[in-house]
């Protein structure tokens, strides 16, 4: 019998606390579905900011639409750095894929004032909202940089 109770008392000391954690809620509930899509538009950006490739207009349309359909992704962090970047690099007219100031859409979306404003509030975005992102240091140099040109 003071086996049996014995087991007992242990099995309740060792199971409360292992069921306590089981209740744990994610702090943010994440759409699988739109999750997998929004890496894969990460990925793809990813791969298109490389010093190889330097297609940042593809960057900011990946991030466009990525940002639209689902701003609670959970690396928003590395994409708004990304995007903030390209926005940087096009403002001094870098990169593989030239802007077109000719073209009256191109002028209004890629003019070299509007794309520094951008860099500024996503990379600001960055250092203020995602103080913890492994992306602050270099967001916070390129701002630095951006706000010395002003």
């Amino acid at each position: 019998m003071k086996l049996f109770l014995y087991t007992l008392l242990v099995l309740v000391l060792v199971g409360v606390p292992a069921s306590a954690q089981r209740n744990v809620t994610p702090a943010i509930d994440r759409d699988p579905i739109m999750e997998a899509d929004a890496k894969h538009n990460l990925d793809v950006a990813r791969q298109a900011f490389t010093p190889l490739k330097k297609a940042y207009k593809q960057v900011l349309m990946r991030f466009e639409e990525t940002y639209a359909a689902y701003p609670e992704f959970s690396n928003i962090d590395e994409f708004l750095y990304l995007a903030g970047m390209s926005s940087y690099y096009l403002s001094e007219n870098k990169g593989k894929q030239k802007v077109d100031l000719k073209s009256a859409k191109e002028k209004e979306k890629y003019a070299p004032e509007k794309l520094r404003a951008d860099a500024i509030a996503f990379l600001s975005t960055v250092v203020e909202k995602h103080p913890e992102s492994k992306f602050v240091a270099d967001a916070s140099k390129a701002l630095a940089e951006l706000k010395a040109l002003k």
